[in-house]
């Protein structure tokens, strides 16, 4: 099931996103607290993003450029602000749809099941700046040399790649690979971790992942040192 994250700060509007959206059968999360929205939807995985523009702390622009340059998408900005500069703005950054408000909700679910058609058949490289992480393939990339990732490490890579440079919670790793932190033994997440990290010896990225006791994990070196 596809999950929609809504980064909106009005209360109503948000809670209207959430019925309109369950009702298409879609998963939903809405950040309600702007304290760390972008550590919040980055561990949220989400499928797409509908993102107003107008937020406390940071702006609708500043997290849009923030995702997209780790590759996190699609984004669908949905603001009042109705100004083609603003538009074109966020188009910049990377946004791949705007709409305003207020927006009919057979479009606003016509543009999402576009969005997702079209990111379903796209190759979408995430860079790290000396290496490429093809999410859909589990493809690495270093120079010319590459190699081919199995499925829990592809997981897991994406998720590092995508919080630098913050850490990412072993309860966030055991929820994405699994499903849930429940009845799943530590080890096994262990046992995946010492295989990618021998994967990633091959095409000479030693010691990229580091394990900061009792909390997660976290990509180090390279472009982020």
């Amino acid at each position: 099931m596809a999950k929609i994250v809504i980064v909106e700060d009005d209360v109503y509007l948000r809670e209207e996103l959430e019925s309109i959206l369950e009702k298409e059968g879609y998963s939903v999360e809405s950040i309600s607290s702007f304290d760390s929205p972008l550590e919040d939807i980055i561990s949220a995985s989400p499928s797409l993003i509908i993102l107003d523009l107008n937020l406390p702390n940071l702006s609708g622009f500043q997290i849009c450029r923030y995702l997209k340059a780790r590759g996190i998408g699609p984004i669908l900005v949905l603001t009042s602000r109705n100004q083609l500069r603003d538009e074109l703005h966020a188009l910049e950054l990377g946004a791949d749809d705007y709409l305003t408000k207020p927006c009919h909700p057979k479009r606003l679910i016509a543009r999402i099941q576009k969005l997702q058609h079209l990111y379903a058949n796209m190759h979408i490289l995430l860079d790290a700046g000396d290496f490429q992480l093809d999410e859909k393939a589990n493809v690495l990339y270093v120079g010319k040399n590459s190699i081919s990732l199995s499925e829990n490490e592809g997981m897991i890579m994406k998720s590092l790649v995508k919080a630098v440079p913050s850490v990412v919670k072993k309860e966030e790793l055991f929820n994405q690979l699994w499903g849930s932190s429940e009845y799943v033994d530590e080890n096994i997440l262990q046992v995946n971790m010492t295989r990618l990290r021998k994967t990633l010896d091959e095409v000479g990225l030693s010691n990229r992942i580091k394990t900061v006791r009792g909390i997660g994990y976290q990509l180090i070196g390279g472009s982020y040192q």
